[in-house]
């Protein structure tokens, strides 16, 4: 009886294959610093209107003054939340920030599980953020659309663009075996 070559594996992710360390994925560090600020600036701008205060007008208090600085001539929709988009500021407030946090040890440490939540994250904040609250903000209703466009996106973009770059750095298992 003679040996026969195993066949040939499927081509897929190595799961021996060792993670390479943080300054070996330099564009982890941007991830980090973003996210980072994610955490802090959801949870100040977003917890606002989910908790239903007035930020209607200025204020001495830093965050409702803040959120009206924004709001006043940018965002319609922000300053007068109906109850579907309180749900989406509810879940940027107290959700993602635990996701946030979660992803930013995970790049650090190079945690491949965080993969799938990351995928699961990215395509739930584009389809939220880029299609029902741009589409409302620019296509909507006369009272929801954006006065005030440029100043929109400034905010809003990075909010759609760099989870959509995350898709990107996630588009495979095991994430911190390559550079991105």
């Amino acid at each position: 009886m003679t040996a026969t070559a195993a066949p040939a594996s499927t081509p897929g992710p190595d799961a021996s294959a060792p993670n390479l360390r943080l300054r070996e994925r330099p564009f982890d560090w941007f991830f980090i610093v973003v996210f980072s600020l994610f955490t802090v600036t959801s949870m100040i701008s977003d917890m606002l209107p989910t908790l239903g205060v007035d930020f209607s007008e200025p204020s001495p208090n830093f965050l409702v003054n803040a959120n009206w600085w924004y709001a006043h001539d940018t965002d319609p929709l922000f300053m007068h939340p109906p109850v579907w988009m309180r749900i989406v500021t509810g879940l940027s407030a107290f959700v993602y920030p635990v996701f946030y946090v979660l992803l930013v040890i995970s790049l650090v440490r190079g945690w491949n599980w965080i993969q799938l939540p990351s995928v699961i994250y990215a395509t739930m904040i584009a389809s939220i953020t880029g299609i029902i609250v741009f589409g409302v903000e620019f296509f909507g209703e006369p009272e929801w659309v954006t006065p005030n466009p440029a100043k929109f996106l400034a905010f809003n973009l990075p909010y759609v663009l760099i989870p959509i770059l995350l898709l990107i750095r996630m588009r495979r298992p095991m994430p911190f075996t390559r550079r991105f």
